[in-house]
């Protein structure tokens, strides 16, 4: 992992969603633990296209948007414009979980980095500027530990 270019400023911890959240939420961010997947990857739309190799697919009405390995789609020749870094949440989730996406999201977008989310049966995942990656880890580090120092107000 790279150093960041510039440093995200980040709130205080009463300034944070944590503080406010529903306490089922508030013991999910404290236990985000962001990983990153290796790699950069692009997102491209392919009619009907299924017979390379993929990262996530999602089927639309006008075609199927697959995410690749931007190395997949520069040897396939597939414009894109969006390099994205991959970041997994490690906390486990329930799909019927209220909030999550809201909260990370607008951690990200506070700091002016975009946040496209899949996600999976048991874990969310973020794609985020390839450029903002180290950015994005901090922000959601941030956020994780205030919504821990939250719990553990609400705890005393």
């Amino acid at each position: 992992m790279t150093t960041p270019t510039s440093t995200p400023t980040t709130p205080e911890v009463a300034d944070t969603p944590a503080a406010t959240l529903a306490p089922e939420l508030v013991d999910v961010v404290a236990n985000l633990r962001p990983t990153v997947r290796s790699g950069a990857f692009v997102v491209v739309s392919l009619p009907g296209r299924s017979d390379v190799p993929v990262e996530a697919v999602i089927h639309e009405d006008d075609g199927v948007t697959h995410i690749v390995a931007r190395d997949v789609a520069k040897a396939e020749g597939w414009d894109h414009d969006f390099v994205a870094g991959w970041i997994t949440l490690g906390v486990e989730t329930d799909l019927a979980l209220v909030g999550l996406t809201a909260v990370v999201a607008t951690a990200l977008a506070e700091h002016g980095i975009s946040c496209n989310v899949l996600a999976g049966h048991r874990h969310d995942h973020l794609l985020v500027p390839l450029d903002r990656l180290d950015d994005a880890l901090l922000v959601l580090d941030r956020l994780s530990r205030d919504a821990r120092t939250a719990l553990a107000r609400r705890d005393d």
